[in-house]
């Protein structure tokens, strides 16, 4: 009898043990993700602040240097729905990896680049190692943790790093741009990507996908990467082209095309790349509508912002990163504590439309800004509300967006999430820029002094914005339904855990990984 008692003891321990290294190597999975998407969002606004400093050593001419920043997206926005779909066939974790590494490669290409044509091949590369990289991150964060508690926290701390990675990227930006010099930004990459390559490795669990024989479309995938890419460039070249000329309306035109035949395809197709059932979901489809309408009002916030603490207020690089630096902390405060908390207890929609609400009035505050204004006074009181609705928001579209989303197409869903949240970015960028630019001209030519002149063209952009996000709210409202109460689910798979049968759902579509 003493064998067995001294052993079970032992066995108990085995099993906390184990019970005990699941979540421990689950938040390690989801550091290693998150570190991944940092990089890849950092770099889609930390070259911002340094484009002067660019400008001065490489050449750059004034038309051409905005194409350090475009050429970033246009791979980047039309490769996400793509590489989402390679995720679910081949394994998210092969196609993070070697996103990760492509990017990383790419990074330390741009830092020792000594021409713009060097700069802009490898900025092209660094987009496709961050589409590869990014676009399975959500659907691995959703796979990572089917209960809904844990998972509303594991997507709080995914949508900070989404949410908040811009305003990091220009504060990181400035101060690696002042200290020493704008190779930084992209040389520091290099060390966080090799590490990031190696942890990957030991922590994600290997997934073999369904096979590239389920699913691989190759003209769907033509088809959709030709339109998005196409859509993008359209998009981002209206500054130097107006949106009326030949060169926007012949390649928007070509991009929609395209867009319709692909649709078409993948109503037709045996495997679709992308499957029309996601969208069956209301919830589904509005969080896409609302993410485009929302990023495309609150993406252009950085950049504007920049400006008028840059030209207006005469602000350095610094000062600036600091300036913007509240959003990322009110962020940060509500995406990882407050907003997860809110989401499993009222659900996603309750949390995410205030948000939307606070996200419009900070936009609206901007858009009192004056010429002769102060940051105390007139920009950060708008900083607050912006990063509070934001940290909410996010969180709550997350969640609904992958929320009709079956464990195969995962991948897919979350690539469509990221691409809409490009195709707002790019667009609310490309149309408020030339809003604010067009309107200064004009009070320019007027006689207009150049901080008035500047200033009422921020403030009619930053109305816009507001205007947009008005929209995402009025949206939400009309679409999106509330949901069953998070407590009645979990009491439901309470009761089904202790019959002794797994078979709930934490959210619609997904099924619970196994007996917990």
């Amino acid at each position: 009898m003493a064998p067995v008692t001294s052993r079970a003891p032992l066995e108990v321990v085995a099993v906390r043990r184990t019970e005990a290294s699941v979540p421990v190597s689950r938040w390690r999975a989801l550091a290693v993700l998150c570190a991944g998407q940092l990089m890849v969002i950092l770099d889609g606004t930390v070259v911002n602040v340094a484009l002067p400093a660019v400008q001065r050593d490489l050449g750059f001419s004034p038309s051409d240097l905005a194409w350090v920043v475009n050429i970033y997206l246009v791979p980047f926005g039309g490769l996400l729905l793509l590489s989402g779909r390679l995720g679910d066939l081949v394994g998210r974790k092969r196609v993070f990896v070697a996103g990760l590494a492509l990017f990383t490669a790419a990074s330390l290409l741009c830092g020792v680049s000594q021409d713009p044509a060097t700069l802009l091949v490898s900025r092209f590369v660094q987009g496709i190692g961050g589409a590869v990289t990014s676009a399975g991150t959500l659907g691995m964060v959703v796979t990572l943790f089917p209960e809904a508690k844990e998972r509303a926290r594991a997507i709080g701390v995914y949508s900070f790093v989404q949410s908040a990675g811009g305003s990091l990227g220009l504060l990181a930006g400035g101060v690696l741009t002042q200290a020493l010099g704008w190779h930084w930004i992209f040389f520091i990459n290099v060390p966080i990507g090799i590490a990031a390559v190696l942890a990957a490795g030991r922590v994600l669990a290997p997934e073999r996908g369904t096979g590239l024989g389920r699913g691989a479309d190759g003209a769907g995938a033509l088809l959709v990467t030709s339109a998005l890419m196409l859509g993008v460039y359209a998009i981002v070249g209206t500054a130097g082209h107006g949106w009326a000329s030949a060169h926007t309306l012949g390649f928007g035109a070509a991009a929609l095309a395209l867009l319709v035949a692909f649709v078409v395809r993948q109503a037709r197709a045996a495997d679709p790349l992308l499957p029309l059932r996601v969208f069956r979901s209301r919830a589904v489809s509005g969080a896409m509508g609302i993410q485009a309408l929302m990023v495309a009002g609150m993406f252009s916030f950085q950049f504007l912002c920049v400006l008028y603490l840059q030209k207006v207020l005469g602000f350095d690089e610094i000062r600036t990163g600091l300036g913007i630096f509240p959003v990322s902390v009110s962020i940060g405060a509500l995406s990882l504590g407050l907003a997860p908390a809110m989401i499993a207890r009222f659900g996603p929609r309750t949390v995410l439309l205030p948000g939307l609400a606070l996200i419009a009035a900070g936009l609206a505050v901007l858009g009192r800004v004056p010429a002769d204004g102060s940051y105390a006074a007139d920009v950060l009181p708008a900083l607050l509300p912006l990063g509070i609705g934001f940290g909410l928001a996010m969180p709550s579209l997350a969640t609904l967006a992958m929320s009709g989303a079956t464990p195969e197409d995962s991948g897919i869903a979350s690539g469509m999430f990221n691409t809409m949240q490009q195709i707002g970015s790019a667009f609310g960028l490309a149309v408020l820029s030339t809003l604010a630019a067009s309107h200064t001209d004009t009070l320019l030519g007027e006689g207009a002094s150049t901080a008035r002149a500047l200033t009422s063209g921020y403030r009619l952009a930053f109305q816009a914005g507001a205007g947009l996000v008005a929209l995402a709210l009025v949206l939400g409202v009309a679409v999106l339904r509330n949901s069953a109460a998070p407590r009645a689910a979990e009491e439901r798979g309470a009761s089904t855990e202790a019959g002794g049968e797994d078979v709930t759902a934490d959210s619609p579509g997904v099924r619970s990984a196994g007996p917990r």
